[in-house]
């Protein structure tokens, strides 16, 4: 069993609990429970093997039950009976961006409606924004938010991908006569959303059959779509499909870098294939006869993605850059690209504490950071504007400094080569300006701006609002510029070239939320980036430890965006960015 696992269970029944109308205490009590349990160090079987769950703090008898249930069955019974007793329609709402589990409640109990397109019709002819809370603007939110989940519906995060295709790729790996297994498609090209999961196996002809059994009956498939000697698809408990292909083994390299994509940088390698008097296909690279067709009986000899490339003149094109977006007219005059490597980052600089809505202390974020092999802790908190987060008042702020330099010392007694940095997440308030007055600003080693009210506002305005926030002296770096939330809300809306323009003039840096749910800056505006010169830093948003860990998808983003480690500010040692911070901002580099 996995506290993770649990508490993610857990964490559903406090959700599902409000979503029947229960008692808001019981519900809450499930999401301590949850906080708890994915916070803990040990793990919950010991817990349940000395048969003293009630002895965690938070957990009551009643729970404690319920837990035992479902180390003995899987299932958890309390959250079973909520699934039964809840309309399905109902349960798919709680994808709607702003339509909590509460206002499901009420809407269903007052208008007596389940599906969506019940909700979208009673949004359209006025009911919903005559319920008392909610309002025109709620109504109109919810319609836009229907609409464009409708529209990527299909899709689900990298993190989600990610999640499925581990499940898969360690299972087949393991089966008998599997010589090579790869990730492909979008997975492997390091998008921020992804459709279809593609798995591509190297086996022997012999045994594609008993893979494909294999695939097809694993615990985790619901559906299967098609089964077939050399391809099957099946869909997932958690609603994503995964195919399967398997492969002889001679023509792998050749399908990887097909099944890999993208459609249009396979258009380009193709037609530079034939320029070269050759074709290529999933199959491999051949040489074309004299009449211009592809002579399968005099394959070029390629084993490798590399050994393709070299054939069309080019170096090795890592996967992440395959989406002729420059990269051929790159490689044509360059033998390789320095791009950012996990390795390459040496601290944390974006990342709450119970100071505010985090999980842990700052004393347990320091661990975390050191656990993971970082030199340094920058601590941002939400500042006063946004109450709702247990924003810091001016004398929090102070408080919460004199906690930091306390862990710093005690780090330091402790031997940790390590350091925590005062910072804040600073709201940028409507008029441009950031939270709190010049003398406390001028306190933090670094300040992280971000919106996070107002998020419609008229593009121009925005713009105007985040240049101003920017150009502040204070700014060190504006945080997820968007604000967008991927597959559910759209970002606001802007110039974003002109705002990149503008933080490389004003030496302020965009971060990359690393936030699987975020990704923003998009790595799209990573080569207008490079081309102003603007800095980037790597940032996880970490509300807990467990999301530390979100660094490899902003990494992932960095890596698409071309960001070299000199253009991402977390790549500097502690002496450096130590230096870096204590340089007035005009004469940075």
């Amino acid at each position: 069993m996995d506290n993770k696992e649990l508490a993610q269970l857990l964490e559903e029944t406090g959700v599902l609990k409000r979503l029947a109308g229960e008692n808001d205490f019981k519900a809450a009590a499930y999401d301590r429970a949850a906080r708890q349990i994915e916070n803990m160090e040990t793990p919950i079987a010991e817990y349940i093997e000395g048969e003293n769950v009630d002895s965690i703090s938070g957990i009551g008898k009643s729970l404690a039950t319920q837990i035992y249930a479902y180390a003995d069955t899987g299932r958890l019974p309390v959250l079973d009976a909520l699934h039964e007793q809840i309309p399905s329609g109902l349960i798919k709402w709680l994808d709607i961006p702003g339509l909590g589990p509460k206002k499901i409640y009420k809407v269903h109990r007052e208008l007596g409606i389940t599906e969506m397109a019940e909700l979208v019709e009673k949004c359209r002819d006025g009911s919903v924004a005559e319920l008392k809370g909610m309002g025109e603007k709620t109504a109109e939110k919810i319609l836009s938010s229907i609409a464009f989940m409708e529209k990527f519906g299909e899709r689900c995060r990298a993190d989600q991908a990610a999640s499925v295709a581990k499940t898969f790729n360690d299972f087949l790996f393991g089966q008998p006569g599997v010589d090579a297994i790869s990730l492909a498609g979008s997975s492997r090209r390091r998008l921020e959303t992804i459709g279809d999961i593609d798995i591509l196996v190297a086996a022997k002809e012999l045994h594609s059959p008993s893979i494909m059994e294999a695939f097809t009956t694993h615990p985790d498939v619901v559906e299967i779509l098609a089964k077939g000697d050399t391809k099957s698809s099946i869909r997932t408990r958690e609603g994503r499909q995964v195919d399967l292909r398997v492969i002889p083994e001679k023509h792998f390299a050749a399908a990887l870098m097909y099944f890999t994509g993208s459609k249009e940088h396979n258009i380009a390698t193709r037609a530079r294939a034939r320029e070269r008097g050759m074709a290529l296909n999933e199959y491999g690279l051949f040489q074309l006869d004299d009449k211009g067709d592809t002579n399968f009986d005099e394959p070029v000899n390629t084993k490798t993605e590399a050994d393709i490339y070299r054939e069309l003149d080019l170096p090795f094109i890592e996967p992440e850059l395959r989406e002729d977006r420059g990269e051929f007219a790159w490689f044509e005059s360059h033998e390789k690209i320095d791009l950012l490597q996990a390795a390459d980052i040496q601290g944390i600089l974006h990342a709450h504490s119970t100071w505010s809505d985090g999980a842990c202390t700052i004393h347990e974020m320091a661990l975390g950071c050191i656990e993971r092999g970082y030199s340094y802790l920058g601590l941002t908190d939400h500042s006063r504007a946004a109450a709702y987060a247990g924003g810091l008042t001016a004398e929090r702020v102070e408080a919460q400094w004199k906690e930091i330099d306390q862990v710093n010392q005690q780090l330091a007694d402790e031997g940790h080569c390590f350091h925590v940095f005062k910072g804040i997440e600073s709201d940028i308030l409507g008029n441009g300006e950031l939270d709190y007055e010049e003398e406390i600003l001028a306190g933090f080693d670094f300040i992280i701006a971000s919106v996070h009210s107002a998020l419609d506002m008229e593009a121009g305005k925005m713009l105007e609002r985040m240049q101003k926030a920017a150009a502040n002296p204070y700014c060190t770096i504006i945080g997820h510029p968007t604000g967008r939330l991927l597959l559910k809300r759209k970002g606001s809306e802007m110039d974003l070239n002109a705002l990149v323009e503008h933080c490389a003039d004003h030496k302020t840096v965009i971060e990359i939320n690393a936030n699987p749910r975020r990704l923003d800056l998009d790595w799209r505006y990573g080569r207008k980036a490079h081309e102003c010169g603007m800095m980037t830093s790597i940032n996880p948003d970490a509300h807990n430890l467990q999301m530390l860990d979100d660094m490899e998808y902003g990494v992932g983003v960095a890596r698409k965006g071309w960001y070299n480690p000199e253009r991402v500010l977390n790549t500097k040692s502690l002496e450096e960015i130590s230096t870096w911070f204590e340089t007035p901002k005009n004469e940075r580099i």
